[in-house]
């Protein structure tokens, strides 16, 4: 959401992370090239970095007798990635004020700046008894003003 006035826009708060990770040689297939399956790999990776960065890693959420499984991921490829190339993984929060938490990514070959996928994940919020919650729990509303998404 924006908020505007005659004059100027109040932009929402974003929060990004980035991370490298290189291509190993068990991700490629036989033609020297990644194989689709290991970007929700390297998502993970982007997903875990935010949430240490950001203070909303799995263990935080875990400490609060929450889970967060992924329900939604889709993947757009753009180029081709070999072996020992290294990728940069950009994380970006989609403020939400459903129970859930959204991430779109970037991924970049670090040597040429080149666009490789984008992608989006869904997660909600589910108790120990593996009951979807329906609000944001109480530590998800602190950590947003915490991280400056609200007052």
């Amino acid at each position: 959401m924006y908020i505007c006035a005659i004059f100027y826009c109040i932009m929402p708060q974003k929060l990004i992370d980035k991370t490298e990770i290189e291509v190993r040689f068990g991700e490629v297939d036989a033609m020297g090239i990644v194989w689709h399956g290991n970007y929700v790999k390297y998502i993970e990776v982007g997903r875990e970095s935010f949430g240490k960065k950001y203070g909303i890693s799995y263990l935080d959420i875990y400490t609060h007798k929450v889970m967060a499984p992924v329900v939604n991921l889709s993947v757009d490829f753009k180029r081709q990635v070999k072996y020992g190339e290294t990728l940069l993984i950009e994380t970006e929060y989609v403020d939400s004020d459903a129970a859930k938490i959204i991430f779109k990514y970037r991924i970049f070959k670090t040597s040429t700046n080149e666009l490789v996928a984008t992608a989006k994940s869904t997660q909600v919020f589910i108790d120990m008894n593996y009951e979807m919650l329906l609000y944001p729990p109480d530590f998800v509303i602190e950590w947003k003003r915490k991280v400056g998404l609200i007052d």
